[in-house]
């Protein structure tokens, strides 16, 4: 099946925007919400109305996997109640204020950067994946 991109995008006014970034489908899927989650219930509401549409019209419907990916100063804000700049600095040894910049979006990260931290949130996950309690 078919990968399609579904990025996350924090507005100025605090809330998160989806939007699917394939031009190609014939449809467009979009989501709004004032959470990450209630964007994505909307997000996938909309794409099953629209996968039900095509159905009741028997037009030709391409299914697709739609991969969440997240712009960084979205990710940042979204996961701010759970990692510190403090903490998420020293999980990826990218400076604070450096940070900082990214969540208010006065900078913007380098694909490296972006690779590069990535990488880093991959690896704490991996890592976190492996604890065990008795």
């Amino acid at each position: 099946m078919r990968k399609v991109n579904a990025i996350i995008e924090r507005a100025s006014d605090g809330s998160y925007s989806i939007y699917s970034d394939a031009d190609d489908l014939g449809y467009l899927v979009t989501g709004t919400g004032a959470t990450v989650q209630e964007a994505k219930k909307y997000f996938e509401g909309g794409y099953s109305d629209i996968k039900k549409s095509f159905a009741r019209h028997n037009e030709p419907f391409t299914e697709v996997e739609m991969v969440y990916k997240y712009d960084m100063a979205s990710f940042l804000s979204y996961y701010a109640s759970s990692f510190t700049l403090a903490g998420l600095s020293r999980i990826t040894g990218i400076n604070q204020g450096q940070l900082s910049h990214y969540v208010t979006g006065r900078s913007v990260p380098t694909r490296k950067t972006v690779q590069k931290m990535e990488n880093a949130i991959h690896a704490f996950a991996d890592d976190l994946k492996s604890v065990q309690f008795i």
